[in-house]
Parts: C-alpha cells; sequence; structure tokens
C-alpha cells in the first residue's frame, strides 16, 4: 500500500509516545484520522499537534479503553460512520508493569493482556472483517514491541502479553493471505523508545490494585526508566512503520541488532538452550 493520502487511518494510544508519533505521521502523509486512547488530555493535545502538520485530512478522537471489546466495536462503528472506510490500523495502545514472573500480581497480569493482546484482539475483530468488505488496499500495524520475541527479565507479565500479541499478528497475515484478502499486516517491534511507557500506572484501573515491589524490582523500574529515557525518538519509530506500510513488510525493527540477536534466539533454542536477551545491550 503505497498511497496514504486521502486514505482513512485509526490509531489507538494515540495521547502519547508512539501512537503520537504515528498519528503525527500519518496525518503528515494527508490521512484524515480517527484516533483514540484513556487519556482525553493527551488526546486533545495530539490532536492539536495535528492542526500544524496534517495535510488537510479530517481528525477525530474518541475516548477508548481498548480492553473492552464494547468500547472498540462502538470506536469502529463511529470511524465507519463518520469515513465510510478504514484503510490503515494502528492497533497501538500498550502499557508495561515490571515486575518477577512468581512476584507479579493477577491483576498486573490481567492489566497487560486486557491491553496489549485484548486491545489487539478487539481491534481485529472489530475493524478487520469491515476493511475486508471494502476490498481495497489496506494495512493493519499491530505494535507488539521486541520483548514479543525476546522474553524480558523483570518483565515477565509484559512478555507474555506481547508474544501473543506477536502470535496474533502472524496468525492474522496468514489468515488475511490464504483468504486471498489485499489487506496486509506488520508487527511492529520497536526497542527501548522514549515514551511514557515506563509509567503507565497512571492510566492503571483503579480495581486494579499495585502489589509492594521487592527493592530490586523497584531498582530494576529505574532502569527501564533510564533506559526508555535514553531511548529512540517515537517519530523514527513511526518513520519505520510507514515504510513496513509501504514495502508491506510483516516484521519491522527498529534498532540495529535486534535481527541478529533474533538469529542467536533461533540458535540457542534449537540447541536447548537459553537465549540471552539481546534488548538489555541495545
Amino acid at each position: 500500500m503505497r498511497e496514504l493520502s486521502g486514505k482513512i487511518a485509526v490509531v489507538t494510544g494515540a495521547a502519547s509516545g508512539i501512537g503520537r508519533a504515528l498519528a503525527l505521521r500519518l496525518g503528515s502523509e494527508g490521512m484524515a484520522l480517527m484516533l483514540a486512547d484513556v487519556d482525553p488530555g493527551g488526546l486533545a493535545e495530539t490532536a492539536s499537534l495535528l492542526d500544524g502538520v496534517s495535510d488537510g485530512g479530517k481528525i477525530l478522537t474518541q475516548i477508548t479503553d481498548v480492553s473492552d471489546a464494547a468500547a472498540v466495536q462502538h470506536l469502529a462503528d463511529r470511524t465507519f460512520g463518520e469515513f465510510g472506510a478504514v484503510h490503515v490500523l494502528c492497533n497501538n495502545a500498550g502499557v508495561l508493569q515490571t515486575g518477577r514472573m512468581w512476584t507479579s500480581e493477577p491483576e498486573d497480569f490481567a492489566w497487560m493482556l486486557g491491553v496489549n493482546l485484548w486491545g489487539t484482539l478487539h481491534g481485529i475483530r472489530a475493524f478487520v472483517p469491515r476493511m475486508i468488505a471494502q476490498d481495497t488496499e489496506g494495512h493493519i500495524v499491530n505494535t507488539v514491541s521486541v520483548a514479543g520475541l525476546f522474553a524480558i527479565p523483570f518483565g515477565g507479565a509484559y512478555s507474555v502479553s506481547k508474544y501473543a500479541a506477536f502470535a496474533a499478528s502472524q496468525a492474522l497475515a496468514q489468515d488475511l493471505a490464504l483468504a486471498g484478502s489485499r489487506l496486509r499486516v506488520t508487527a511492529l517491534c520497536p526497542g527501548w523508545v522514549k515514551t511514557g511507557i515506563g509509567h503507565s500506572d497512571r492510566v492503571r484501573p483503579e480495581n486494579l490494585t499495585v502489589a509492594e515491589r521487592a527493592e530490586d524490582e523497584v531498582a530494576t523500574a529505574g532502569v527501564v526508566d533510564d533506559l526508555v529515557e535514553g531511548g529512540m525518538d517515537p517519530a523514527e519509530v513511526a518513520l519505520a512503520a510507514v515504510r513496513g506500510i509501504r514495502e508491506e513488510r510483516f516484521l519491522v525493527f527498529t534498532h540495529a541488532g535486534h535481527e541478529e540477536g533474533l538469529r542467536e534466539q533461533a540458535e540457542a533454542l534449537i540447541a536447548g538452550g537459553l537465549p540471552s536477551f539481546p534488548l538489555l545491550n541495545s
């Protein structure tokens, strides 16, 4: 799908970080946008930033909790009602809570699976059938993270959600190909990116309690903050995503070294060994 101007895109998690960067990039390409997030202030700020970037495309926003199937269905209904079509769907919303596999609470898993996995699944279910019925070129971009390829120490629950999101992306791409659809899929796998994901608790539902963390788990969260703060500009990730759309690439990395890390991991697994995690050194 090479021509984006005049087309319609949906971006979840658009209030900040990669989602905001995707909105700004796609808007600058001349796309009309439906932007969704649970953060009303951040969402309004993204929309205002588009005033000076968007190439004339219509911009709409909707507060949406992607973990809620009915909310995502409402987002889809409104989008198709307002625009009549969707050509690019970015299932981008994501949250992070660090912790060991044996100390992460059921609430941690429920929250991250709800947003990182079910948010993607709800987006697929609500949008893709109608995108197929359009019988036009189209693209689904799922923001997976390299944590969906390399399991993170002190971030097992996050990796579980992202591994599943990667599997969903691969299965979706295969299903679409076998159906003869004109839609394509990209699994976007960024490394460290300068976003607010290390402070996702700002949007954590109040009914999901936060357990007290061990001292070394708190220290690890601080290391994550430092790595994120020194990470890639989200605009570069958005540029890589658009390149992936145009080149119809399924797997898109953003950081040098992760391709080789994937090869090394495959070799270690085939040999029966425990792979290292290259993201710690990137």
